[in-house]
């Protein structure tokens, strides 16, 4: 059996690829991919990732979209304070018992984004 040591990459369509990089990398500190090798490739801290495929009929996300990303931080309410400071909203933040904190936003072409930060260890 093949062992998957963690997602490669997230490759997605976009109707402007360089804007929308550009906004992942100024607002969620995202580096775009590297087009050389002089330059950097971001790198995730290590910790969970999880894969979970939902229900064609879920509603956790907006139905229109047949993905959501979610992006673990290290402080939620600095990150939401950041993003509504820089004009993008947060929704409702939401607590679950030995889960996390829980908030979504929306990147500029309408893709829905989980904020998720875990529960201390």
């Amino acid at each position: 059996m093949v062992k998957v040591l963690g997602i490669g990459g997230f490759f997605f369509r976009a109707k402007d690829p360089d804007a929308l990089a550009a906004w992942y990398h100024t607002h969620l500190g995202i580096d775009p991919a590297p087009t050389s090798e002089a330059m950097t490739p971001w790198t995730t801290a290590p910790g969970v990732t999880v894969f979970s495929p939902f229900a064609a009929d879920t509603d956790y996300f907006e139905k229109d979209h047949a993905f959501m990303l979610n992006f673990r931080v290290e402080n939620l309410d600095t990150a939401c304070a950041d993003l509504t400071a820089a004009g993008i909203p947060c929704g409702e933040v939401v607590s679950m018992e030995g889960i996390g904190k829980f908030t979504r936003i929306h990147d500029p072409e309408g893709n829905p984004i989980e904020l998720w930060e875990p529960p201390a260890p």
